[in-house]
């Protein structure tokens, strides 16, 4: 149960970009509400309902805990239970009949298509690991994948041949997203070094692999991302697993692509999830007028 609330924690850092702080606020809570669950003997996230929550919101109350934290770990099991549906890690959502605020979304950060360029620079090199991680960075960028989509990726699923990559995404839903000429290469690059970082160890039937030929952690992967990016100098201490789908978006609606478009590409099921990427393009060109505009 713990290793849930790792995972939605690290979501929160590198895919949310929230505050360190908030971060903090959030890991006591969950570790306190479960320390709670424990206690009673729950040992299951799927054991958890509605009205256990409310008993859990209701104790706290009951010790004294002030307003404003009872809101707070409301808010915290909110997030975090919506996290494990949509993971499809329990069934249903406990949260959905809990009253409580909801805190806006941030409008997502993107980088320059000169720091996406010095960044794939930065794996310049014919050593198979640099092969491998030019392929990933173009595939997540060039495709927008989730962390999670690239990580699980099959090379069953990966069709270099008619350009297009086969994703299982969220909800276990199936999308199929074409790919640019530079991703191709890339992609047919690492291929053809594969064998050799996988040598003599059983194929885990993933596209991409670790140093020792196994599955590539979230964590893994964010830190070839973060040490790329110092050697590249493209904010090293900003940058972030899930700013490199947040690019693409940005990027795609920048030279015109239809909202509905990105939000197919993206796998999003609803548009309002897209949207929020209308609000980076409508600053983008507010900045522009400012710039450019005479009498901006």
């Amino acid at each position: 149960m713990r290793t849930a609330i790792d995972d939605y924690l690290f979501h929160l850092q590198f895919e949310r970009q929230l505050s360190p702080r908030t971060i903090a606020a959030y890991r006591s809570d969950l570790e306190q509400h479960l320390a709670r669950l424990t206690a009673r003997g729950i040992v299951d996230w799927t054991a958890v309902d509605t009205d256990l929550l409310r008993h859990d919101l209701a104790s706290l109350h009951d010790l004294g805990r002030a307003a404003r934290s009872r809101t707070r770990l409301r808010s915290a099991l909110r997030g975090f239970y919506r996290y494990l549906r949509r993971e499809a890690r329990i069934p249903l959502d406990p949260t959905q009949e809990l009253e409580g605020p909801r805190a806006g979304r941030p409008i997502p950060g993107s980088m320059t298509s000169n720091e996406i360029l010095r960044l794939l620079e930065a794996t310049l090199g014919e050593r198979p690991l640099d092969l491998r991680d030019r392929a990933m960075f173009e595939l997540a960028y060039g495709a927008g994948l989730r962390v999670s989509e690239l990580l699980s990726l099959e090379s069953a699923s990966v069709d270099l041949r008619e350009r297009w990559v086969r994703v299982r995404g969220k909800g276990d839903k199936e999308r199929l997203i074409p790919l640019g000429k530079p991703a191709v290469a890339a992609l047919q690059s690492w291929l053809a070094e594969r064998p050799r970082l996988l040598g003599r160890r059983r194929d885990p039937g993933l596209f991409f692999l670790n140093v020792r030929g196994g599955p590539l952690s979230r964590m893994g992967f964010w830190k070839i991302l973060r040490e790329r990016a110092r050697a590249s100098g493209v904010r090293p201490e900003e940058i972030h697993p899930h700013l490199l789908r947040h690019t693409f978006a940005t990027h795609l609606l920048e030279g015109g692509a239809s909202l509905r478009t990105v939000q197919e590409l993206l796998g999003h099921a609803q548009l309002k999830t897209t949207e929020i990427y209308t609000a980076v393009d409508r600053a983008r060109l507010r900045q522009v007028h400012r710039e450019f505009h005479p009498r901006g």
